[in-house]
């Protein structure tokens, strides 16, 4: 039998082979919570073992954030510091990788200040906007993963006793990871493949319009001219590839800026700045959103809408079979990088340049000019279910089936 932590350094060797692929004399950077500091520390052994110059590792602590955002004053989140962003930057454009490890307790901020939350989303986005432009024109290798935390373990299994809490969700994370697979490299690399043929089908339809319906759903989304359907893995520009997400079960595109019509329903719980959003409905009028209904978390929703002009827009557009092994695992883990791959989801504000011929090497105003959205921000949030139907509108007008209660249907 595999112990934990025969696990944990199968999955911490995945994440520097398989996430973020890493090169000799690369440097690593790592973003994590002190209670992912087992699985930080063996990604460094492993990264060094790959010969990576240097790892880099930027500490956060969940109590020191909750302390920050009851106590100081409004001020302090609307001046970002600079200093990080540039030093972000900078590695980047050395050819630095990027790791970030999600383990954040989904109510760390509840009931904080919504206006504090809202003003460090648009000022950190502010200070990062050419280290995130860097990302999602794929210059840079990045990945985003999990690490089990006692906050998040508990609003994952709050019927499960406390002292076992912790380790069915790293149970959940190693199963969703392949990491419980005789060889998970080896596993990947054949995901990775399925994906892509998914994705290369998707783009010899060029569709004009993806049209949604399901309870509470009945939206148009269009297409920008010579889109690109992406699946697991992707190349930065020396041609490395890697796994932006672990997990990862989706085939995504990016959506037209002015041409998303109709209405859409959220089917699972958003986690965005340290809160839940939930039972939310959009609606669209030539792309914009016009009218935003919460059941919870009405004020963070709207504020995360307000951020700038392309955050009333819609960016990515991604395919997810409810069949998905995320999905049949019945967990609502509250966490995007895991709901969203159990899901069908859309993304509030900028979409990856990649998803268009020859993106990575537009402006933003070239992107613009050409459908695809750019913004501060960008949040997926879940809007698939078995009952989901999608149907694909070539430019000839032809509708063709792409979704039949929820899964694949060519």
């Amino acid at each position: 039998m595999t112990t934990f932590n025969e696990k944990l350094a199968k999955y911490a060797e995945l994440i520097v082979k398989v996430g973020v692929n890493v090169q000799v004399d690369q440097k690593v950077v790592i973003s994590a919570n002190l209670d992912a500091a087992p699985l930080v520390r063996l990604i460094t052994k492993y990264a060094f073992e790959n010969q990576a110059k240097d790892v880099i590792v930027n500490w956060n602590d969940e109590a020191v954030t909750r302390e920050r955002y009851a106590h100081a004053p409004l001020s302090v989140f609307e001046e970002a510091p600079e200093h990080r962003a540039k030093e972000r930057t900078e590695l980047a454009k050395e050819g630095a990788c990027f790791i970030s490890i999600v383990s954040d307790d989904p109510d760390l901020l509840k009931g904080v200040d919504g206006e504090k939350i809202s003003a460090n989303q648009k000022s950190m986005g502010k200070v990062l906007t050419e280290f995130r432009e860097l990302m999602m024109s794929n210059t840079v290798s990045w990945t985003v993963v999990a690490a089990a935390s006692s906050g998040w373990a508990k609003k994952v299994f709050p019927d499960k006793p406390e002292n076992e809490q912790v380790d069915a969700l790293w149970d959940a994370i190693f199963e969703t990871t392949r990491v419980n697979t005789k060889d998970p490299v080896a596993t990947w690399k054949n995901h990775d493949e399925t994906l892509n043929n998914k994705a290369s089908e998707l783009n010899d339809k060029q569709f004009k319009t993806l049209h949604y319906q399901a309870p509470g759903t009945d939206l148009y989304i269009g297409l920008p001219d010579d889109h690109i359907w992406v699946g697991a893995g992707s190349y930065n520009k020396k041609g490395h590839e890697f796994m932006a997400n672990m997990p990862t079960e989706e085939v995504f595109c990016c959506a037209e800026r002015n041409h998303v019509d109709g209405y859409v329903s959220s089917t699972k719980p958003l986690s965005y700045g340290g809160n839940i959003i939930d039972n939310f409905k959009l609606t669209f009028e030539n792309g914009r959103i016009v009218n935003v209904e919460a059941e919870k978390g009405q004020e963070i929703l709207e504020n995360l809408i307000a951020t700038d002009e392309g955050s009333h827009y819609l960016g990515e557009v991604a395919l997810v079979p409810d069949p998905s092994p995320i999905s049949q695992s019945g967990i609502l883990f509250f966490n995007t990088l895991f709901d969203e791959n159990a899901s069908n989801h859309l993304a509030i504000g900028s979409a990856y340049a990649f998803n268009i011929k020859g993106g990575e090497e537009m402006s933003r105003d070239e992107l613009e000019k050409r459908g695809v959205n750019t913004s501060l921000t960008h949040v997926d949030f879940m809007i698939g279910s078995d009952k989901m139907n999608i149907d694909g509108i070539t430019k000839s007008g032809e509708t063709l089936p792409v979704f039949r209660n929820g899964d694949w249907a060519f």
